[in-house]
């Protein structure tokens, strides 16, 4: 990938994610391609002294996502990273069609249509509010959500956090998850190809964005 990889602000990051299309947000599997690889090593992780971490790179979400309109989720092999709102339509006509719809009556289409009436919730908020309070629900309704975000029908607004007595935010955040269609709108949802014609621009194009990636690496991002 021949791109800028001295990244160390999130105004940078949100031009890359609009000029290449897509960016895994840690390491995708073809090395190079994710945020984590193109960031200065000044906006790596790192452990303070006094026992606190620093990630510029991991507080750039909200903005890229809030400001910089980049569609974000578990996109790529049930792990997170970006989409340009010029690439969405395609990408979420592929992967809607290669995932049926949550059927009626469905775990998946409760979590949707809570959503759809909320407008947005984060994940401790949505799960409650589809009844999964029990022992041992969180990785089970975690797992609806990776596989809802995987079929383009849920997307993260935005990120929230804990505010310590101070009012400084801590901790590792929590995302704020809403449907696409309520954040961007039916039309950024909508493409006039068919699923195929969709699938083989996308093809196309990662093949162009990784010349030397494989085929099976570039369909493990893409199916």
């Amino acid at each position: 990938m021949k791109h800028n990889t001295d990244i160390y602000s999130a105004a940078q990051l949100i031009e890359l994610i609009h000029d290449i299309g897509f960016l895994p947000l840690l390491y995708s599997g073809i090395r190079g391609f994710s945020a984590e690889d193109v960031v200065s090593d000044d906006c790596r992780y790192v452990i303070l002294p006094d026992g606190g971490w620093d990630w510029p790179l991991w507080k750039w979400k909200g903005p890229v996502v809030s400001e910089g309109q980049c569609v974000y989720g578990k996109f790529f092999a049930a792990k997170a990273g970006f989409i340009s709102l010029d690439w969405w339509p395609d990408f979420c006509n592929y992967r809607r069609a290669s995932r049926p719809a949550p059927a009626e009556g469905s775990i998946e289409e409760a979590i949707v249509q809570t959503l759809q009436e909320h407008g947005s919730l984060i994940t401790r908020e949505l799960r409650a509010a589809c009844g999964f309070n029990g022992p041992k629900m969180r990785s089970r309704f975690d797992g609806y959500v990776t596989r809802l975000q995987m079929a383009c029908r849920l997307v993260t607004e935005d990120f929230v956090y804990p505010v310590d007595k101070h009012g400084n935010e801590y901790g590792w955040g929590w995302s704020l998850l809403t449907t696409p269609e309520q954040l961007y709108g039916r039309d950024a949802c909508h493409c006039d190809r068919s699923p195929s014609e969709s699938f083989e621009r996308l093809f196309a194009h990662f093949h162009r964005l990784l010349p030397n990636a494989t085929e099976a690496q570039i369909m493990r991002l893409l199916k």
